[in-house]
């Protein structure tokens, strides 16, 4: 129910587009007829609400401190679900950081900014898999930083390009709330 929703959510607010004429460029170069448009859903406080709530259903169980992920996509959905998990999870204190595409250049220089301590088990959220690099980045900017990582949850996983399989080279669970598959099948629903 909760993953039917979330789709419908993703055709409701128009964050999922296709355009089988033109297609749309992916961060990784290649043409898509389909784009997931994550940041626009999670504008909404409905459909980020729906988010949090299915992360934390697919979560149970995992134990882990912290949530994050590369900028600017894995703050929303971090921020989601650390305070869903708060409010309806018992008071779960997941706290939050974000990994920087590169170190700040000022101030303290940090390429992970948040409430982290080595050793934290961390949780790695993005919004699309793609290719998976801007996960195994993430990844590999938490375990330099000492975090223990071994799941990964994306909103939606396009089955493309061998991101699943590139993301579990890196020793990580991959988990996602949605496949490209479950937003094509709206496509006839949404006109």
């Amino acid at each position: 129910m909760l993953k039917d929703d979330l789709v419908n959510a993703f055709v409701t607010t128009r964050s999922f587009k296709w355009d089988p004429a033109s297609g749309f460029k992916l961060a990784s170069g290649i043409t898509s007829p389909y784009y997931v448009d994550c940041r626009a859903l999670m504008a909404h406080p409905g459909p980020r609400h729906l988010v949090a709530r299915l992360a934390c259903e697919t979560l149970r169980g995992l134990e882990f401190d912290a949530i994050g992920g590369l900028e600017i996509g894995a703050i929303a959905i971090a921020t989601a679900i650390s305070d869903y998990g708060y409010r309806a999870q018992s008071q779960r204190e997941w706290r939050t950081f974000l990994v920087r595409k590169e170190p700040k250049d000022h101030g303290l220089g940090k390429l992970i900014d948040g409430a982290i301590v080595p050793g934290d088990r961390a949780l790695i959220v993005d919004d699309v898999l793609t290719s998976g690099g801007s996960v195994i980045t993430a990844v590999r900017s938490a375990r330099e930083a000492g975090l223990k990582v071994s799941h990964a949850l994306v909103i939606v996983d396009r089955n493309e390009q061998d991101g699943r399989a590139r993301v579990e080279e890196q020793d990580v669970t991959l988990l996602s709330l949605l496949t490209i598959a479950d937003l094509q099948a709206a496509m006839p629903r949404a006109g």
